[in-house]
């Protein structure tokens, strides 16, 4: 029924200021010149900005195949036990809202096929930076029941699951990508990161050579997956209360997959042997103080 990630809804305090440093920080241009849509490359828009009294994720959207109408993904979501109501969003757009078990806000959008469908490097532009992300790919959430959420996203929306690590975490895919969503049990619900696909290792170092020219520090990375095989980076956005992740050469995976499971150990979340700092999994103001801190020596905080 899912094709992929359409866009992810995020609510800002400043349509502005978000605006600006969304495509600052991520090399995304303004869609049909609107700076409440912004886009990686040739897509009609892959973030939707919308004023709110605090930033946050409001709503992942996914596209549905070719050929699925929204009476028909309504008819699955309600067959799941889930009511979903109508939902117009701009450029000509039109889907479904609705939420998950944990109330993280889903949409699914109608497939529109694009005017060009030739290679973005087969195209022209006069408008997108140098440096920008191959695409919006995937979401992470932190949740505490993970097979809860697992159950609804295979019966709601379609997804077919790809592999566990551990008992706890679990990764879903739509086609052929590895992956387009996971969850990790951390005893409580929470997005956890949003993920732009850069083309490779050296996209990824000109990637975080920016960040650092913008003063944004990485987290956990650059690494290695073991499950899931791609190459990452994650760093945090504060204001929209997310991680980002710079991600390439994920997995793609065999026609006939079988979901895998892998034990919950360090190789599997990194072959080349970092795990993560404590305050990854957190999104409280002391965590946030403390990765700061150890990455600018006490420096004065831009953020």
């Amino acid at each position: 029924m899912i094709r992929g990630i359409h866009h992810v809804g995020l609510t800002v305090t400043d349509l502005a200021e978000a605006s600006a440093r969304w495509q600052r920080l991520l090399g995304l241009s303004p869609a049909a010149g609107d700076g409440a849509l912004l886009r990686c490359a040739y897509e009609d828009f892959c973030v939707r900005l919308t004023a709110g009294e605090r930033g946050c994720v409001d709503y992942i959207a996914y596209e549905l195949e070719a050929g699925v109408t929204l009476a028909e993904a309504g008819d699955r979501l309600s067959g799941a036990g889930t009511l979903a109501v109508p939902f117009d969003l701009p450029a000509g757009r039109f889907g479904l809202r609705t939420a998950d078990p944990d109330g993280n806000g889903v949409a699914v959008v109608e497939h529109v096929a694009p005017d060009d469908p030739r290679p973005d490097v087969c195209k022209h532009s006069d408008a997108l930076p140098g440096f920008h992300p191959r695409r919006l790919q995937h979401v992470n959430y932190l949740t505490a029941d993970t097979p809860r959420a697992v159950k609804w996203y295979v019966e709601a929306l379609g997804l077919k699951i790809t592999d566990w690590i551990g008992d706890d975490a679990c990764w879903l895919h739509a086609d052929r990508d590895h992956h387009v969503l996971a969850f990790l049990d951390k005893g409580h619900a929470h997005i956890h990161h949003v993920a732009f696909e850069l083309t490779d290792w050296g996209e990824m170092r000109v990637g975080l050579d920016h960040l650092a020219a913008h003063r944004r520090p990485i987290v956990w990375g650059p690494g290695r997956h073991g499950m899931a095989r791609n190459l990452f980076a994650y760093w945090r956005m504060p204001e929209e209360d997310t991680f980002i992740e710079f991600f390439a050469d994920m997995e793609v995976l065999g026609a006939n997959h079988q979901v895998r499971h892998f034990p919950d150990d360090t190789f599997a979340s990194n072959t080349w042997g970092q795990l993560p700092p404590r305050s990854y999994f957190r999104f409280d103001e002391e965590a946030i103080r403390a990765e700061w801190e150890q990455s600018q020596q006490l420096g004065a905080r831009v953020f």
